[in-house]
């Protein structure tokens, strides 16, 4: 699975890429996990790789991902050209923007910021959109994710923040289809 996770600075992209790393590595899985770092992280969009599979990694770059997880609107107009036809585009948002329909994709749509804020904390939307994921893919377990959480999540508040943000990606996944645009 090549996934790439885009969103501004501060959305928290690159701990996402690290819970997925993380939790695939205790799924016992082939992984690699590459961060973009640079002026991006002053609010620019910012974004990492993620491989995970059963093969060997043979690049740590993900140039055509089959999932994108888009945290703002920037994020997806850049990278959703390059996801593969079948992959799937996790956005954070009301609805997809209209020029950017693709009908050779799966969508699933969710205000994953908003979702996070109705728990007490809007920076929780990237756990949010990574509970969708779990429940949309099956690849990794509510096990290897939660030991991922409490392995890079140092503070307790924000773990069991968390983990109510990852039951309701979950349950937000479950609620309605999955869009084609």
């Amino acid at each position: 699975m090549r996934i790439k996770v885009a969103g501004f600075g501060g959305q928290g992209v690159l701990l996402l890429g690290q819970i997925l790393a993380e939790a695939g590595m205790a799924a016992g899985l082939e992984v690699s996990w590459l961060p973009s770092y640079g002026p991006e992280m002053r609010s620019g969009t910012s974004h990492c790789h993620v491989r995970l599979g059963t093969a060997p990694v043979d690049s740590p770059l993900v140039s055509r991902p089959n999932v994108l997880l888009a945290l703002n609107e920037p994020s997806l107009r850049k990278f959703l050209p390059a996801v593969v036809p079948g992959g799937w585009v996790f956005y954070n948002g009301p609805a997809v923007p209209e020029d950017c329909g693709r009908d050779d994709v799966r969508w699933l749509v969710r205000p994953f910021t908003e979702l996070a804020d109705e728990l007490g904390e809007p920076r929780a939307g990237n756990v949010v959109m990574l509970g969708a994921w779990m429940e949309t893919s099956g690849v990794l377990s509510e096990e290897t994710v939660a030991a991922a959480l409490a392995r890079l999540v140092k503070s307790k508040r924000w773990l069991e923040l968390d983990q109510r943000a990852l039951w309701c990606g979950r349950e937000t996944a479950k609620t309605g289809d999955a869009q084609t645009t």
